[in-house]
């Protein structure tokens, strides 16, 4: 299907940027320095091996676009390399949590950092009004709303290393007589940390979901994935190494870590101006996935398992973008940020995981000419399925939600499949 409007490698490399650096990088270090018993050491450890993992599957994710360039996502590659009924359930983990989770996830950490306490202004109104404004914006004017959306990108980043640049001359002088944290967590724990982590990471593969309206995707997609990656792991690594080395006590299992360790470098001045680039990196966050995500779905309509209407029209899904807003907007109303921080990292690994290991079918593997392709891929797989079960083994009631999520998928997939109709692609 041809459309009117081509996005570029630029529009795609800042998509994957603002899909990354969301609500994770600002909230997930002050959680991690408590379980780590306030280790600023291997809080930074984790956001390094966090990033090496996230650059594997961007990788990964590369090979797979240049054997399916389309788009859809995981729901895509499993339904035609493994089973349609495989790509359903990763479609219907999309719907639910990759994108509609972390749509909300975004938006409510947005208004936490917006929204001062005890104010008049009623609760979820700023998260609410965030996703109606990125709907509109993708939903309407797709070409205007990608162009702001890379003003908004580039204007996060030079913003934050502004912020990074200042806070490095003060971290040695506000901070020179911290010695080395004495608790080292066990191999478990931190495995279990680097789940909360991928979460920060997990929009490195968000080029993919738009590979057909883009030119030439198999060299734009897999090239954007590995540069927008690589960027966002730097950014991670340094800001981390500022936020938990500035105030590893006073943030340990605070949300806010980010302004926190603002406000401890700079005073309340910096606070308030480290809020507001945190506000506007979520609000990115938000219309980046709203610009990727009514595409999976777009491709599930296509081939029968949604509803006609939200299919891919002349230009962009339309309805499809005004069905994520809906589903993101009941999700901010009924959820919390911890809540949602646990079962969207678990999930979305194991389903990344589960994309990437179509690589290894005999039907794409013997499409690569070297088996070095492979290991990469391998490391990924192997990486994420392992912290995955160490983080199951200390929080199984995450297992239990995720789980929960794929029965359901499981179950809507047979029921409508036996109401499809049976023109319908495979």
């Amino acid at each position: 299907m041809t459309t009117a409007h081509r996005y570029g490698s630029i529009t795609l490399v800042c998509l994957v940027v603002a899909n990354m650096i969301g609500a994770g990088v600002y909230t997930t270090s002050g959680f991690t320095l408590a379980t780590f018993g306030s280790n600023a050491e291997m809080v930074i450890a984790a956001w390094i091996a966090g990033g090496i993992i996230a650059l594997s599957g961007a990788y990964s994710y590369g090979k797979l676009i240049c054997v399916m360039p389309e788009s859809g996502g995981e729901y895509f590659f499993l339904s035609r390399a493994a089973h349609p009924s495989l790509g359903y359930i990763a479609g219907w983990v999309s719907l639910i949590a990759g994108f509609t989770g972390a749509i909300a996830f975004a938006a409510a950490a947005m208004e936490s950092y917006l929204r001062p306490d005890n104010s008049a202004i009623p609760p979820d109104l700023i998260a609410i009004s965030a996703i109606i404004l990125a709907g509109c914006a993708h939903g309407f004017r797709p070409k205007l709303g990608s162009s702001l959306q890379n003003v908004f990108v580039a204007l996060k980043i030079f913003l934050l290393l502004a912020f990074i640049g200042f806070a490095l001359t003060q971290v040695s002088e506000k901070a020179p007589s911290i010695s080395p944290g004495t608790t080292t967590p066990s191999l478990s724990t931190f495995a279990g940390a680097l789940v909360w982590i991928s979460l920060s990471y997990a929009g490195f593969n968000a080029a993919v979901y738009i590979a057909e309206e883009t030119n030439n995707p198999r060299k734009t997609v897999s090239r954007s994935l590995l540069i927008g990656t690589l960027i966002v792991t730097t950014l991670y690594i340094v800001l981390n190494f500022v936020f938990v080395i500035s105030v590893r006590y006073e943030g340990a299992g605070k949300p806010d870590i980010a302004a926190i360790a603002a406000e401890h470098l700079g005073g309340a001045g910096l606070g308030a101006i480290v809020r507001g680039i945190i506000a506007l990196s979520l609000f990115t966050s938000v219309t980046s996935m709203m610009l990727a995500a009514p595409r999976v779905y777009a491709k599930m309509a296509e081939d029968g398992f949604l509803p006609r209407a939200l299919r891919r029209g002349e230009n962009h899904p339309r309805f499809a973008i005004a069905a994520q807003c809906i589903l993101a907007m009941l999700f901010v109303l009924g959820s919390s940020l911890r809540d949602l921080l646990g079962y969207l990292g678990l999930t979305l690994s194991l389903c990344s995981a589960l994309s990437v290991s179509c690589l290894f079918l005999p039907s794409i593997r013997r499409k690569f000419t070297s088996p070095l392709t492979l290991i990469p891929p391998a490391f990924f797989v192997l990486c994420t399925l392992t912290s995955s079960m160490f983080m199951i083994s200390n929080q199984p009631g995450q297992l239990a939600a995720t789980a929960g999520t794929v029965v359901l998928g499981g179950i809507m997939y047979a029921l409508t499949k036996s109401q499809r109709p049976s023109k319908s692609k495979p």
